[in-house]
């Protein structure tokens, strides 16, 4: 499963089919194969990008989010928190995904993160938030997590988060792009720290 997961940079990533599911495509290039699903998990510019999520729709792709994100583009399907969808051999589940001390990303805005499961692989992407008590009842073979701050969890946090999840593998994410407050230094600190506890995964950006 893991070599079927690509980091395309920041947030963004791409699942290979089949079904082939982006999540918050930003800055991605065309594709000469239609998305089946994209889950956008917020309407913040850098998970919501009209632009990339055009690049990769075709008329029978299933877009997934929430009701912030379908006021901006047409025939989004929302997914409450807690509610899943089976899409061919994939269910996704979407998930409360809120700061508690940083206003950027506060719960009633109704972000999401997504339990993605496929081939008997659980993967859980955090989207944007810190820890949760929802995240107690979470038990994924895969953890995508920020590890930037910026509203969203540190690299103290996603560590913090790996203990308690106890995932198989670990992946950081919002690290090393224009704009992000951490570096591949906070990913390779991430991966020290979790230790043991997981496989800690540092990506590759591909295009």
């Amino acid at each position: 499963m893991l070599d079927r997961i690509q980091w395309l940079g920041h947030g963004s990533f791409v699942i290979q089919g089949p079904p082939i599911i982006y999540i918050n495509p930003w800055r991605v290039v065309r594709s000469i194969f239609h998305a089946d699903v994209i889950l956008i998990t917020s309407d913040h510019y850098q998970q919501c990008s009209v632009a990339d999520i055009n690049k990769l729709r075709g008329p029978d792709t299933l877009i997934l989010s929430n009701d912030a994100v379908k006021a901006q583009i047409d025939d989004v399907r929302v997914l409450r928190p807690w509610q899943s969808i089976s899409v061919d051999r994939a269910s996704i589940k979407a998930v409360p995904a809120y700061s508690n001390k940083s206003m950027r990303y506060p719960k009633e805005a109704g972000g999401l993160g997504f339990v993605i499961s496929l081939d008997f692989y659980d993967t859980y992407y955090a989207g944007n938030t810190e820890i949760t008590p929802e995240m107690d009842l979470i038990r994924p073979d895969i953890a995508i997590l920020p590890i930037n701050g910026d509203g969203v969890l540190n690299v103290e946090d996603a560590v913090t988060v790996v203990k308690q999840m106890r995932p198989r593998w670990a992946i950081p994410c919002n690290w090393g792009g224009t704009g992000d407050s951490a570096t591949l230094i906070d990913a390779q600190t991430f991966k020290k720290s979790v230790g043991g506890r997981a496989d800690v995964i540092i990506p590759e950006q591909t295009r």
